[in-house]
């Protein structure tokens, strides 16, 4: 059943999600203490409206409000509505201060209540597009990116340009590089009132490497939207302005002669993009959060992390430009000083990375592993809970471990059945599939191709060219089944009904399978 939401604020943005929400069928009413502008949005959708937002927070036929109050309002209003029971959108910023920002985070999860903020460019088609083009590897390694957004806008008298504009490429470049930055320098001019910034520019220090400069103005005689992401293949271009070439791809080069670089121009590569409006997919995100209760992309930490590199900013501006550290929580997941992160890559809660090891964009593990020492991630490769990765394994695109895999010591994944060195074979990747529980010894080869069944277990040295089964045992050069395996890791006795002699679990063993009779929970190592 879809949700009524109540809109407050039907001004200059405001008016956007009226028309969003009453699209979709949700809108129950607008509320604005401007006469006018609730006069326009009664007429116009034939809804209720009101001009005390107190008149909402009692209303029991209003699940959720969206809020495109000015930001100095956004914390109050936010803060009185999820105290109520109701469920928040609301616009960037979600506060003017990291602890106002954290403060509702808190009540949003100790209420049960979805709290979202308006990062809007993290729903656009042109933004989603690099997202994939950086987790695959597209761009290369990112080295560098430079927004602009600028404008003859509208002037504030609260929060400078800083707060205004820059909350949406902090947001983005966030969420492209899976990172917040280390520390920032911003610098700024204040023209009109000399208490307020009209422009600034601000560098951002990310400790995969990434350097990124954001220049925002609302002194500009014209409006530019503009993102440039610099990769050590490929470059991209994203002008929100442009209507044909919104996104572009650019293949230039540099080359070495004489021991100086010379830059070669490549052609555009205009990538197609869905014709989409933004706001109606966040308006729609918002709705699906509230029907399922799932955490929105753009969650209330979302918002909080851009407070905090907002914040360093600010602290930047007011420290004559002084170089200032990034407040971050502590991160999730373990990884050593040696092991190498890259922007792009996703890393699970309670992970550990351990000595030299690389994790390569767009590379998801998930909770409660361990990579050991000199492991490499490749890009695209995922990783589900609770696996464990010894010493010298590389696993490369294709590859998919299920949770609770194993794999040994040294053990060998491939990814090209028939590898040359001066033969580009990328697109011929084969898939892998590792299912769950699955465990591979120690020096094993697994050619690519294969599936590894379920709780199934390879022995040290076996290389293996074929699917294996559920639960089997397989072991030489190839591996051929020599028995079957408990989820306990126990070899099973042949036979057509047996229970493991170590965790009593039975098994049916018949026509060349094995299947458990009752389902189990995976034993904890």
């Amino acid at each position: 059943m879809l949700p009524n939401i109540a809109v407050i604020g039907n001004g200059y943005w405001g008016k956007n999600l009226v028309r969003n929400f009453h699209a979709l069928g949700v809108l129950k009413c607008v509320c604005d203490s401007n006469s006018e502008a609730l006069l326009a949005a009664r007429d116009q959708f034939g809804i209720d409206a009101c001009s005390s937002f107190s008149e909402l927070l009692s209303d029991p036929e209003i699940q959720a409000v969206a809020i495109a109050a000015p930001a100095a309002q956004h914390y109050e209003l936010a803060k009185q509505f999820l105290l109520a029971g109701k469920d928040v959108y609301v616009e960037k910023p979600l506060s003017l201060r990291v602890d106002e920002g954290q403060e509702l985070v808190e009540i949003a999860e100790a209420k049960h209540r979805i709290l979202m903020v308006g990062h809007i460019l993290q729903y656009h088609p042109a933004i989603l597009k690099l997202k994939e083009l950086i987790g695959t590897g597209e761009l290369g390694r990112i080295q560098y990116i430079y927004s602009s957004r600028l404008n003859w806008g509208k002037l504030r008298s609260v929060e400078n340009i800083l707060w205004s504009f820059a909350p949406h490429d902090i947001s983005a470049i966030l969420y492209l590089l899976n990172e917040t930055p280390v520390s920032v320098t911003a610098s700024g001019g204040s023209y009109i009132n000399p208490q307020v910034y009209d422009t600034t520019l601000t560098a951002c220090e990310f400790q995969s490497g990434v350097k990124a400069h954001i220049f925002v103005s609302w002194l500009h005689p014209f409006k530019e939207q503009r993102l440039v992401i610099v990769g050590d293949q490929k470059m991209a271009v994203f002008d929100d302005l442009e209507s044909e070439r919104k996104l572009v791809i650019y293949s230039h080069s540099i080359d070495w002669l004489d021991r100086l670089p010379i830059a070669h121009k490549g052609e555009g590569e205009v990538i197609p993009l869905p014709v989409e409006e933004p706001l109606r997919k966040e308006c729609e995100h918002f709705i699906e959060a509230i029907v399922t209760r799932r955490t929105p992309r753009t969650d209330g930490r979302d918002g909080v992390k851009v407070l905090e590199v907002l914040d360093a900013c600010e602290r930047s501006l007011r420290g004559q430009a002084a170089s200032v550290p990034v407040h971050q929580s502590a991160p999730k997941y373990f990884a050593d000083s040696t092991a190498v992160i890259d922007s792009g890559s996703e890393i699970g809660q309670g992970t550990k990375i351990w000595h030299f090891s690389h994790v390569m964009p767009g590379a998801r593990i998930g909770c409660n592993c361990n990579i050991g020492q000199n492991v490499v991630i490749s890009p695209g490769v995922r990783i589900g809970d609770r696996v464990k990765i010894q010493n010298n394994v590389s696993v490369y695109t294709g590859v998919e471990l299920e949770d609770d895999v194993f794999c040994g010591p040294s053990m060998v994944f491939t990814n090209v059945i028939n590898p040359r060195s001066h033969v580009d074979r990328k697109h011929e990747y084969k898939r892998t599939l590792v299912r769950r529980g699955a465990s591979i010894g120690a020096n094993a080869t697994i050619v690519c191709g294969v599936t590894l069944g379920r709780y199934c277990f390879v022995a040290a040295g076996g290389v293996v060219t074929r699917d294996v089964p559920d639960y089997a045992l397989v072991m030489g050069v190839p591996a051929a089944q020599t028995g079957w395996v408990c989820v306990c890791g126990e070899r099973l006795r042949e036979a057509s009904n047996v229970n493991c002699s170590a965790c009593g679990r039975q098994y049916s063993i018949e026509a060349g399978s094995c299947r458990e009779l009752i389902c189990s929970s995976p034993i904890a190592a």
